[in-house]
C-alpha cells in the first residue's frame, strides 16, 4: 500500500480489523500512549454535505499528547500550526481499515539539526508507531 510519496507524510498500516472496530479501538490505543482525540472530521460525512458525493468512510482524528504540545508550544509558539498529530483512518474496498499517522520528523523535526525539538518529534513519531502497531496486532 505504501509508496515513496506516502512515506515521506506519515506511517501507515493495513489492518485485519474492520473500520468500526478500528475507530472504536483507537481512543485507547492513543490513551495508551498519553493522547487524546481533540478533533475527529468525518470527510465521507463533509463530502455528501458540501459536494453531494459519496465517498468511503474516511475519518481524520487529531489527537493531541498535552505535555508534549505544552513543551512545544513554550519552546516556539509558532508551531501550533503543525498540531494536533494527525491519525486517519479509512476503509479499503474489502472493508477492512487502513491506518495512517503523520510522521513528526517530517513536520515538527523537519529543517531541524537535533536538539531538544527533533529530540521531542522523535518521540512522539515512536509513540505514535506503537498506536498504529497496537491495532495491526
Amino acid at each position: 500500500m505504501a509508496t515513496t510519496m506516502d512515506v515521506a507524510r506519515g506511517s501507515w498500516k493495513d489492518l485485519s480489523i474492520s473500520f468500526d472496530e478500528a475507530v472504536s479501538r483507537l481512543p485507547e490505543a492513543l490513551k495508551r500512549e498519553g493522547f487524546g482525540v481533540i478533533t475527529q472530521i468525518d470527510m465521507q460525512e463533509t463530502f455528501k454535505a458540501k459536494l453531494g458525493v459519496d465517498f468511503r468512510r474516511y475519518r481524520i482524528f487529531g489527537a493531541c499528547n498535552p505535555t508534549l504540545a505544552h513543551k512545544v508550544l513554550q519552546w516556539d509558539p509558532r508551531v501550533g500550526v503543525l498540531l494536533p498529530c494527525n491519525v486517519v483512518l479509512f476503509e479499503r474496498d474489502d472493508g477492512k481499515a487502513v491506518v495512517g499517522a503523520v510522521d513528526p520528523m517530517q513536520t515538527l523535526g523537519a529543517g531541524v539539526d537535533g536538539g531538544e525539538l527533533a529530540d521531542l518529534a522523535r518521540d512522539v513519531g515512536a509513540r505514535l508507531e506503537r498506536v498504529l502497531a497496537s491495532l495491526a496486532s
